[in-house]
């Protein structure tokens, strides 16, 4: 990503860029390396994706939808975070690939803070809410800001045993969705005492496919995830498993064989997942590493010159198939250098032909 603050045309071709349809993290972060500048990069998207094949043009959001959002967030007194900029999240910045953007309402400072996420079922037993409040509050005693999503149960808890000491909500919606409805006051809470951040525009409402991207940005934001309470197919052990894969410590709350909300969190013990009874057993892993170091963005402008883009692009796709494969492992196979195999991707992908996964992963479409 650009080093240093954007200034006001930057920011606002660069939230232009994020908004823009099939433009993801991934092909977000490739097309700043190899233009330099979100404005650069605006101009050559439609080139891009009809040389990747798309029969109709790709169109730009329009200015007024991008103006629209600005005076949404500054509405509510929210203010967008821009990926390299100095307030962008450290830990996020240090993600592969990270948000373009957040909007943060209330204390952004949080977010550069070492934190914990606590996460945990929605339809949480009275001992799990328990337990999530008191350890909340402890690792927040102990100077940690505590992450969670703000649904029912477990996160609802974490965020009230945090609020004195330090709390992030991370939502699926934008920052003004206040979902569910009954934390309506934990919200405004969270506005004022902590901090509430989302990739979405502020005035989006949550659809079933943000939630990804919401447990991606909790886990992104921590040093390591706890879990209480999770059954077996849950939200919770997605960010679990999204904690691991970013190199995150992930520990999880033992709880009764005979409770299904247990079940999870006892797989995940099994699994190697560090054993949690209280703030002790966190606190003890994690010493030692309260900060990481933000990945070098350095940058290839230009992809080799010598290569025949057009035929490597055809055998980038035919090698692609529904089932989801690394880049790494892409690069070997296409024998190419690594940036002219990511121009080929993105190309495809701005052109519906090739899904960019979080993960390092791409697909088929």
């Amino acid at each position: 990503m650009i080093p240093g603050r954007l200034s006001d045309i930057q920011r606002f071709a660069w939230l232009r860029l994020a908004r823009t349809e099939t433009v993801g993290p991934v092909a977000f972060e490739h097309l700043i390396t190899r233009y330099g500048t979100p404005e650069r990069a605006l101009s050559a998207l439609p080139d891009l994706s009809r040389r990747g094949g798309r029969a109709v043009p790709l169109s730009l959001p329009p200015r007024d939808a991008i103006e629209r959002e600005l005076e949404a967030g500054a509405k509510l007194g929210a203010r967008l975070l821009c990926g390299g900029e100095p307030d962008f999240p450290p830990r996020l910045a240090a993600l592969d690939p990270p948000p373009p953007v957040l909007w943060a309402l209330g204390r952004a400072e949080l977010l550069s803070e070492p934190s914990i996420a606590i996460v945990g079922a929605r339809i949480a037993s009275a001992a799990g809410q328990r337990f999530a409040r008191q350890l909340a509050t402890d690792l927040g005693t102990a100077g940690h800001v505590v992450v969670s999503g703000m649904a029912r149960g477990i996160d609802g808890a974490a965020h009230e045993g945090s609020l004195k000491t330090g709390a992030v909500a991370v939502l699926g919606g934008g920052v003004g969705d206040v979902y569910p409805p009954e934390h309506d006051k934990l919200h405004a809470r969270l506005a004022a005492e902590g901090c509430i951040v989302s990739e979405s525009a502020p005035d989006r409402r949550a659809q079933a496919k943000d939630f990804p991207r919401r447990n991606r940005i909790i886990s992104g934001l921590s040093l390591g995830v706890v879990v209480v309470e999770a059954e077996l197919k849950s939200g919770s052990l997605i960010t679990a498993r999204l904690a691991a894969e970013q190199g995150r410590d992930v520990f999880a709350v033992p709880g009764s064989p005979l409770d299904p909300r247990s079940k999870g969190t006892n797989d995940l013990i099994r699994q190697g997942a560090i054993l949690c009874e209280g703030a002790e057993d966190v606190l003890r892993s994690l010493s030692g590493h309260t900060h990481m170091r933000e990945r070098d963005h350095g940058y290839d402008p230009q992809p080799d010159a010598d290569i025949d883009h057009d035929a490597l692009r055809e055998r980038v796709a035919a090698l692609l198939s529904p089932t989801p494969i690394s880049r790494d492992d892409l690069v070997r196979a296409a024998a190419a250098p690594a940036s002219a195999v990511m121009a080929a991707l993105v190309e495809l992908s701005l052109a519906g032909r090739a899904e960019l996964l979080d993960g390092g992963l791409v697909a088929g479409v």
